[in-house]
């Protein structure tokens, strides 16, 4: 697919005429990571936003003892790396691929140069950054009030509607998360998830292959969670 087709299929280009578009496309870089590989650290320079094309990427909040804090989980259209365009801080957090992966890079100036000419899009980005405050705030409060079983079911729920897709009367969860990975989601340890899915696993509400999960019964999780 032309980069050019593919901004069309992202939010925050979706206001963009064919001519705009086209000039757009052609000032992205590509970039190819490998499972695992860093794309960037939190403090480094934020000199491009990027745009998920295959694969996935984490961004994670480490500490200073290694442990870490998954912050989202970004696939196929989404985008990140805007904060640090937008303040001229060091990045926030770090950015890691999940799965072998593709980006689209666009440098700070282009990004910027966009943004003034294109009213839309800055209300795109306003909007992505206070959806993203919010899911902030409501880990806090699961984090606080809720226990680790019901933070773990909330956490499938959203994951399984946002990067599920269906297969017979299941849904498969489209992303490799280690345990780890999940851990570090709900805030706990990858004992306690590993305790967690097992228990889930006897009730017939999900199955796991490696780091594949499967939702078995969406409805049951569902009330398990709370919702």
């Amino acid at each position: 697919m032309k980069p050019e087709i593919f901004l069309k299929g992202v939010h925050l280009f979706q206001s963009l005429n064919p001519e705009d578009c086209e000039r757009l496309a052609a000032s992205l870089r590509r970039r190819s990571l490998k499972k695992g590989e860093v794309l960037f650290r939190k403090g480094d320079e934020g000199n491009s936003l990027y745009i998920v094309r295959k694969g996935g990427i984490k961004i994670v909040l480490p500490s200073e003892l290694g442990d870490e804090a998954v912050l989202a989980i970004l696939s196929e259209g989404d985008f990140f790396g805007e904060m640090a365009l937008l303040d001229g801080m060091p990045r926030s957090a770090d950015a890691v691929a999940l799965d072998p992966s593709e980006l689209l890079a666009l440098s700070r100036s282009d990004f910027l140069a966009f943004l003034r000419d294109n009213e839309e899009a800055v209300q795109s980005i306003l909007s992505c950054l206070s959806m993203r405050l919010r899911k902030t705030d409501d880990l806090l409060e699961d984090a606080y009030f809720l226990n680790i079983s019901v933070r773990l079911a909330k956490r499938l729920v959203d994951l399984a509607k946002t990067y599920g897709y269906r297969e017979g009367d299941t849904i498969k969860i489209d992303l490799r998360l280690t345990q780890k990975d999940l851990a570090s989601m709900v805030g706990a340890t990858r004992e306690s998830i590993n305790k967690e899915l097992r228990v889930l696993r006897e009730m017939g509400l999900v199955s796991t292959a490696g780091n594949a999960i499967r939702i078995l019964d969406l409805a049951r999780l569902e009330r398990r969670a709370g919702s």
